[in-house]
């Protein structure tokens, strides 16, 4: 039997060998509300660790998991990959970690290894990837497993709750802040968790910064963080950008944010979703601007964030919600009435 098959009865009932349940909020079926669920502890798998889940920040991916945006996740389905925790048990062979020790569970939970594009370093294109919290349970629970090779550890600057929005937020945003390569004027458009967090990044580096945003409160938020130029997508500062970093998931701001760029300029999309894209004229591509995407994450690109976040430093903006209260913090996130990051935090 597949997991997709997976009946209720056999979520709920302890198996043998477990010796204690856990509490976790799963998905049943997409488009529905998430149901807390007692689930079996679960044991960690040889080279991997079992971690007490202490925050799990919840990321505009994991609506698009729930919304059913995203095709085909393990169901039934512990949602969450932003986990940072402390691990409690390890399997055969994992020994890069003790128990106690504080680590962080991003979005790519395992690759090949041996594919094409594992070999030459983009073990974020593999083929046979796995991802935390879409096709393995992630972090709405009490605790979780975790591949000892893809977790990251949390610099001691941070606490638990502060460092949640990172493991995500902050790590694909600076993969799509790196694509972007070493330019002096860049656009941001859209300014939720990630967008805040690069921006603490690029104005550390010296850039100036330009934010695209409707809300007004966005905008005083971006001029606090060291913008240089805020304003709405359909205005342009004075003078044309380097390049530009489309946050938002709506496809309709991408002729914008190439018409805002000069020639020879590139254009990056950072999220995983995104609305479909209109039609636009050849000529807002034409001059050598490049429209490309950001797909995932490597194991480099969380070593490199997670070195650079404490000399900024990047701080994060959360606002915490018991594990229990998972539909809240996912229905507030949607509505985009959260600010920064909805941080989910189990019972002591």
């Amino acid at each position: 039997m597949s997991t997709h098959d997976q009946p209720f009865v056999d979520l709920v009932r302890p198996k043998r060998g477990y010796h204690k349940n856990m509490r976790a909020m799963v998905l049943f079926r997409t488009r529905d509300a998430l149901s807390e669920t007692e689930l079996p502890k679960p044991q960690p798998s040889p080279g991997e660790v079992l971690v007490r889940v202490d925050a799990c920040a919840v990321c505009r991916t994991d609506l698009h998991v729930v919304d059913g945006d995203l095709p085909d996740p393990k169901l039934p389905l512990v949602p969450g990959h932003q986990i940072v925790g402390r691990v409690a048990a390890t399997g055969a062979n994992a020994k890069r970690f003790k128990a106690g020790e504080r680590v962080g569970i991003p979005w790519l939970a395992w690759t090949c290894g041996s594919c094409e594009y594992c070999r030459s370093g983009k073990e974020n294109l593999c083929d046979s990837a796995q991802f935390t919290g879409y096709t393995r349970d992630g972090g709405y629970a009490e605790f979780t497993v975790a591949d000892e090779r893809f977790c990251v550890p949390i610099p001691d600057q941070y606490g638990d709750v502060e460092a949640a929005p990172l493991l995500c937020a902050g790590l694909i945003g600076f993969r799509a802040l790196r694509k972007t390569g070493n330019v002096g004027k860049l656009g941001i458009f859209g300014f939720g968790a990630a967008a805040l967090l690069i921006t603490q990044v690029a104005v550390y580096q010296g850039r100036d910064v330009h934010v695209f945003t409707r809300s007004g409160h966005n905008r005083e938020f971006a001029r606090s963080l060291g913008a240089r130029w805020v304003g709405d997508s359909a205005e342009s500062p004075a003078n044309q950008l380097d390049a530009a970093i489309v946050f938002a998931p709506a496809g309709e701001l991408i002729p914008d944010a190439l018409r805002a760029v000069r020639k020879g300029g590139i254009v990056v999309c950072g999220g995983i979703h995104m609305s479909d894209i209109p039609q636009f004229r050849y000529d807002l591509l034409w001059g050598e601007r490049t429209l490309c995407s950001v797909a995932n994450l490597t194991r480099k690109d969380a070593e490199d964030f997670m070195d650079i976040a404490p000399n900024v430093p990047v701080r994060t903006f959360f606002e915490i919600f018991p594990l229990s209260d998972a539909n809240t913090a996912l229905d507030l996130f949607r509505k985009g009435q959260v600010r920064g990051s909805a941080v989910l935090v189990s019972p002591s």
